[in-house]
């Protein structure tokens, strides 16, 4: 199988079972944008929710915010997203299509994919700076003045609300302030389907401490963030920490880390903890008058805080777990069977519910075990076609648990539950069922790596 065909696969695999549609479909559709489904909205609220428990929930020395999308205009010109948020472009004389000049290797020319941008006869433009913010306007009155940006990132909303969170929640240096939101990039290069998109969705924690404890605090949130992966059931074979070269790094970092992946066309980012010293703050206390230090009671003092970032994006979260997950695996009677090894904590539907056949009273205890499930569990209730095939459609879906009613469970009251990931079934009287359940969720453990 062909590295394009695995993520091809997962693709189709994506929209079939209702994760992922392309958005405006039906009127030919709009690139590098996607419509999460039924299974997939459930997905993305569960990496969300895991990733709010980790960073905010579960801490005392980080608390959250939702900062605006639309923002002033003045805070991206501050920030220098207005004048420096640009990206190389060149254009193909020949076919007209446009790519990014620091991805040259990586792009292919749109008429003979064969051929890289500039090796099919077209002669490319000079670079030239594209600024990949999306601009819109606010209010009845299109001038400049009203000229605003949809947020690239959202760390801009946090640094501008720091001193309201000190004051209003009275938290101490070293804390952080974590923050789940939608940004927009007007990308010129996308594709590999969710990894890179115009709008996606970031799981950002702006950590405040200390200048000199920044060292430490850097390393410390690299080993959590990628622990946090681990913990999603990712393999630790598929995870590594890079650290950026200097001429990779963006103009106001110290340092920064690259928890990568290896996805099917090779080891990229899925998220990035940057140690961005105290440039954003000063930039914000300088551009609006305004003081955004600290005081520092030991030393008698303001002080402007240094910032550890661990920046990740949930649409990439998602795309990470079906890569990992997913699996076409031979079955003993020589069949393929295709599988996501999901985590059961994050499976959209934990537990698929059978009647073996629509008669003898099988639906209605069926129903009445789903019902009793369903207060515990996130379920699904199925009794169309064989229980093979419903097998088969959960198995796609990455359900971890088929629990199926048959002429046993009619005799003694015991039921079969089907173990996704080994096939193996145990029969298990009704009143035990959850017990079972959440000892195999505990239980659970990453599948082993390919040799």
């Amino acid at each position: 199988m062909t590295e394009t065909a695995t993520l091809d696969r997962i693709a189709a695999l994506t929209k079939r079972r209702g994760f992922v549609f392309p958005s405006s479909e039906i009127y030919g559709g709009l690139q590098a944008t996607y419509d999460y489904g039924p299974l997939g909205v459930e997905l993305k609220r569960l990496i969300k929710d895991d990733w709010w428990r980790a960073v905010v929930r579960d801490r005392e020395d980080v608390v959250g915010l939702d900062a605006s999308i639309l923002m002033a205009a003045r805070v991206w010109e501050v920030s220098g997203h207005v004048e420096g948020f640009n990206d190389p472009l060149v254009d193909c004389k020949k076919c007209k299509a446009r790519f990014r000049a620091d991805k040259l290797d990586q792009a292919v020319c749109p008429k003979k994919p064969s051929k890289k941008p500039g090796e099919c006869g077209g002669e490319l433009t000079e670079p030239r700076q594209f600024n990949a913010m999306f601009r819109t306007k606010v209010g009845a009155v299109e001038d400049d003045a009203s000229t605003i940006y949809l947020r690239p990132e959202t760390a801009q909303g946090i640094y501008v609300n720091f001193k309201s969170v000190m004051e209003s929640t009275r938290v101490k240096i070293p804390f952080g302030i974590g923050q789940i939101g939608k940004a927009f990039r007007n990308e010129i290069v996308t594709g590999g389907h969710l990894f890179r998109m115009r709008e996606f969705e970031q799981m950002e924690l702006e950590f405040f401490c200390e200048p000199g404890t920044d060292d430490e605090w850097w390393k410390y949130w690299k080993n959590e963030r990628l622990e946090w992966w681990k913990s999603l059931g990712v393999r630790a074979s598929h995870l590594r920490i890079r650290e950026q070269d200097d001429d990779e790094r963006a103009h106001y970092a110290k340092a920064c880390g690259d928890i990568e992946y290896l996805y099917p066309w090779g080891w990229d980012e899925v998220e990035g903890v940057a140690n961005r010293t105290d440039y954003d703050l000063k930039a914000h206390q300088e551009g609006s008058g305004r003081g955004l230090a600290y005081r520092d009671e030991a030393k008698k003092e303001w002080v402007v805080p240094y910032v550890i970032e661990p920046s990740a994006g949930v649409d990439r979260c998602f795309l990470t777990l079906l890569c990992d997950a997913y699996e076409e695996e031979v079955k003993p009677n020589g069949e393929t069977r295709t599988v996501l090894h999901l985590h059961p904590r994050l499976a959209p539907t934990q537990v698929g519910v059978f009647p073996l056949v629509r008669k003898d009273g099988m639906p209605e205890k069926a129903r009445e075990i789903f019902e009793r499930l369903r207060t515990i569990y996130r379920c699904f209730y199925d009794q169309g076609g064989t229980v093979g095939r419903r097998y088969s459609r959960q198995d796609e879906a990455g359900t971890p648990f088929a629990v199926t009613i048959d002429s046993q469970t009619l005799e003694d009251g015991t039921v079969t539950v089907r173990d996704r990931d080994t096939m193996a079934q145990d029969r298990v009287a009704p009143e035990a069922l959850a017990a079972f359940l959440d000892e195999r969720i505990r239980a659970w453990t990453p599948r082993a790596s390919e040799a």
